[in-house]
């Protein structure tokens, strides 16, 4: 009896040292192959770990002798306990978890990953040392308008946090964003006049030793920045060759600091290679840089634009200007650039190599033939979203980086943001909802949040994970968890059962309209002068609920939307 209990307690140690089996109740692991179920419930002693390994005889001969039947049926048990044992561990918890951690993405990608909005409802704002203030240099004002911000690209890798800010006067402000206390006075901050007209974008480059700020004079002005931003900045290039506002400018990651490329209010997307010389560029200044590649009207189609009739006759309107955004360099083609417009969702991808066009034809024809094709187009119009006919505009593009790679976010005139895929830029959002349910996973809204006006902006992370989008009402902004979204079997789950909605950021006032991110912040500007940095801390945020009359009057804090 006693050697019956040791046998059994031997048995349970090697069948369920890795997991619980029991006869007829599932284990909910992969079940073994079929080949090898002869030997299931076999009773294994653990000094046969010890015995002599089973030799297979290769030659064919009969040993000889009366016990030839019984050795080859304990050799058959043998080797099947063998076989049994090797299964159980083939098939056992650990294993399989080692497997699926060694085995690659490939495998592990089905899972979805786990949010991270519980970091973004930690974001708050300190009324103090979070708030910069962009003071006027006309003596009738104290304060101006930002109108766009960009973090350096240092601060983005978790540097020195410089954050230039364009205004309405054409002044930058370079601030220095750090984490301070409330008692510690502001870091000294450098103001920069490139221009005599508002600023709609501004670029650092690659190495963050230039500036790059497009205007409404329809010029580009690249602005030395030293090594210490309390250097004296001079302007080194003017680009002149727009023919209207120039609203998005982008810096080539492959050549910094030397070639660039523009998009403007003229429908026309420029090309800009510093290195060549200068030349007169049709402005107001002598020997500035005319570009070396122009693709006039970028965003026009093949359809023929309604005319206005003649007098007596019924009026028809005109083809809404289509002014060019947005451009940015796609990671997906090395000479690739996206570009986006006002009037639809569509977008288009051009090969910066294509010889320059922008020089005049003698007809109409010879320049139609003349203009570039780009070489992907969107397939459809993620802008008219559940059936709408009218097609509405794009304000800014954000590429993914991280979880979100290969993917692109557009914010929308129709307060959405609409994913795309590169380098199709076929758009994911807008599907039916008949398909997903009542919501589509990647399109990325709130019922507050407006977006109709062409100064709200969008701005991803550098992690990849987070996007911000301002509003054009209330001074608020919201966040957006879109790294689950980018995974197909969460967008599934989303599309059936709902998704979870934006984070709101209020504590400034009129329009938020640029904003940037930085590694660990979030800079957010706004109509009232403001510009506010937010940081995730968990233990303000929770003062902050736990006791808001208290904490409004030092903090501003994110709320669920």
């Amino acid at each position: 009896m006693a050697d019956d209990h040791r046998q059994a307690n031997d048995h349970n140690l090697i069948d369920r040292t890795n997991f619980f089996r029991r006869e007829g109740v599932p284990t909910g692991l992969p079940t073994p192959p079929s080949e090898c179920k002869r030997a299931r419930h076999l009773r294994v002693d653990l000094d046969d770990r010890e015995k002599k390994r089973l030799k297979l005889d290769l030659t064919g001969k009969d040993n000889g002798g009366t016990d030839g039947d019984s050795d080859s049926d304990s050799e058959d048990e043998e080797w099947d306990a063998s076989r049994a044992r090797r299964r159980d561990h083939r098939y056992s918890v650990y294993s399989l978890r080692s497997r699926g951690m060694l085995a690659g993405p490939s495998s592990v990608s089905r899972q979805p990953d786990p949010s991270t909005r519980p970091t973004l409802q930690t974001f708050v704002s300190s009324h103090k040392a979070d708030v910069f203030r962009c003071q006027s240099i006309d003596e009738r004002t104290f304060i101006t308008i930002p109108y766009a911000c960009s973090y350096s690209n240092a601060a983005k890798r978790g540097g020195a946090a410089h954050l230039a800010v364009a205004t309405e006067q054409g002044t930058v402000h370079i601030l220095d964003t750090s984490k301070r206390r409330d008692w510690d006075v502001e870091p000294q901050r450098v103001t920069i006049q490139p221009h005599q007209n508002g600023v709609f974008d501004v670029r650092w480059s690659s190495s963050d030793e230039l500036l790059a700020t497009a205007s409404g004079d329809q010029s580009i002005r690249i602005t030395s920045i030293a090594s210490s931003v309390r250097s004296a900045a001079q302007t080194l290039h003017v680009l002149r060759g727009h023919e209207g506002t120039v609203k998005s400018i982008a810096w080539d990651p492959n050549h910094d600091g030397v070639v660039l490329c523009s998009g403007g209010r003229d429908e026309s997307i420029c090309l800009w290679d510093l290195r060549v010389g200068e030349r007169r560029g049709g402005g107001e200044e002598t020997g500035a840089l005319a570009p070396v590649l122009s693709i006039v009207k970028a965003h026009e189609s093949n359809l023929k634009s309604p005319r206005p009739k003649g007098r007596g006759k019924k009026l028809t309107t005109a083809a809404p200007l289509k002014s060019i955004t947005h451009v940015l360099y796609a990671d997906s083609h090395p000479y690739g650039v996206v570009s986006s417009c006002s009037s639809d969702g569509i977008l288009n991808l051009w090969d910066v190599r294509l010889p320059s066009n922008g020089t005049p034809k003698k007809s109409a024809k010879a320049t139609k033939a003349s203009r570039p094709t780009a070489l992907s187009t969107s397939s459809c119009d993620p802008t008219t979203y559940g059936g709408t006919r009218r097609a509405r505009g794009i304000t800014t593009l954000a590429a993914g980086s991280g979880p979100t790679a290969g993917l692109l976010y557009a914010l929308g005139a129709d307060s959405r943001v609409h994913t795309y895929t590169t380098p199709s830029l076929d758009p994911l959002s807008g599907v039916f909802p008949t398909e997903l349910g009542l919501h589509d996973p990647h399109a990325h809204t709130h019922p507050s949040m407006q977006s109709n006006s062409f100064y709200v902006r969008l701005a991803g992370s550098p992690c990849g994970r987070w996007l911000a989008a301002g509003n054009a009402v209330d001074g608020r902004a919201y966040l957006f968890d879109v790294a689950n979204a980018a995974s197909a079997a969460r967008a599934k789950d989303v599309g059936r059962f709902g998704w979870e909605s934006a984070v709101e950021l209020k504590g400034q006032t009129g329009e938020v309209g640029a904003m940037d991110w930085a590694e660990g912040m979030l800079a957010t500007c706004a109509d009232d002068g403001t510009v506010r940095v937010w940081r995730p801390d968990v233990e303000v945020a929770r003062l902050c609920v736990d006791d808001p009359e208290e904490m409004k009057w030092g903090w501003s804090w994110a709320s669920n939307a």
